[in-house]
């Protein structure tokens, strides 16, 4: 499928200042989620401002598509996708983690406009948004349900038991997207927990599987298009992605998997993190995700 370069370019930003965000919203000296955030950043940015149907004025539209992001452990990212898009007000971001901010380590559905559900107990988010997209069909509801998962998270059971019910109930609304940047807490995900070839087990468990480069924004919206004419099985998005992407010191690095920041390393981040033509970009971007969903 061709797009305009326009488009392109300004979801390119949009993950760009996603990725500010995270890092403004970590601030100097407190522990933060800079690693995964940064590699799903490109994925969520095409999600917010480009396919998912959502009214920021309206959180509980019935017709939305539902978005559950079961590696809760990067709600800032998630947090920076909703302030972006008009959920709240952007410069709440720095008072993510504070005491009585309604902006936690891991989101709040009663709290947070926005979250569908809470999350961060690793390997419940496709068994929940399983549930919504047997909810969505049951209510006549031609909505989706993307649920974003990470590559270390897989080694719960709980995923498979889910991909396993998705797979027998035709759960063609529910679209999985696995966030495969090769690191979690500890180490690499091969010498920590090796979940071996996952593109085919997911084949075995029957999904309709696609594998992309998760920094690609052409190929990203490609995937999440050709998720939109599979019928009869669940869609599973393997994305390939760098952690910490974006921010030189912490590419590849483990120990930015939930990372801290000094005021050095702060001002770096925000530096390599310049948003470049950012009105024309973003003006780009809306225009024409209002297009796509008219």
């Amino acid at each position: 499928m061709e797009y305009d370069d326009k488009l392109i370019e300004g979801l390119k930003c949009q993950a760009q200042r996603l990725r500010r965000d995270v890092v403004i919203s970590m601030g100097v000296g407190v522990a933060g989620h800079i690693g995964g955030s940064n590699s799903s950043a490109d994925i969520v940015a095409a999600l917010y401002f480009y396919k998912m149907k959502h009214k920021p004025e309206n959180p509980g539209w019935r017709e939305r598509d539902r978005f559950l992001l079961s590696k809760g452990h990067v709600g800032i990212l998630q947090y920076a996708a909703l302030a972006e898009c008009g959920y709240f007000p952007v410069g709440d971001l720095k008072h993510t983690k504070e005491i009585g901010s309604y902006l936690q380590g891991h989101p709040d559905v009663l709290k947070t406009p926005g979250i569908e559900a809470g999350t961060g107990s690793l390997g419940q988010g496709l068994s929940i948004g399983l549930g919504m997209a047997l909810g969505q069909r049951l209510d006549k509801i031609n909505s989706k349900t993307y649920v974003l998962v990470g590559d270390g998270e897989i080694a719960e059971g709980q995923i498979w038991e889910a991909a396993m019910a998705a797979r027998a109930f035709r759960a063609d609304n529910l679209v999985a997207i696995v966030d495969r940047n090769g690191l979690q807490a500890n180490g690499r995900t091969k010498d920590r927990f090796d979940t071996g070839d996952i593109i085919a087990k997911f084949l075995s468990f029957g999904w309709h599987v696609i594998e992309i480069d998760g920094h690609d924004m052409k190929q990203i919206l490609d995937a999440l298009n050709q998720a939109d004419h599979v019928k009869g099985v669940p869609t599973v998005i393997v994305a390939n992605t760098v952690k910490g992407k974006g921010v030189s010191f912490a590419e590849n690095v483990v120990g930015y998997h939930n990372g801290m920041l000094t005021e050095e390393t702060y001002r770096q981040a925000l530096e390599e993190l310049t948003v470049q033509d950012e009105a024309a970009a973003q003006d780009g971007a809306g225009e024409e995700r209002q297009e796509a969903h008219r």
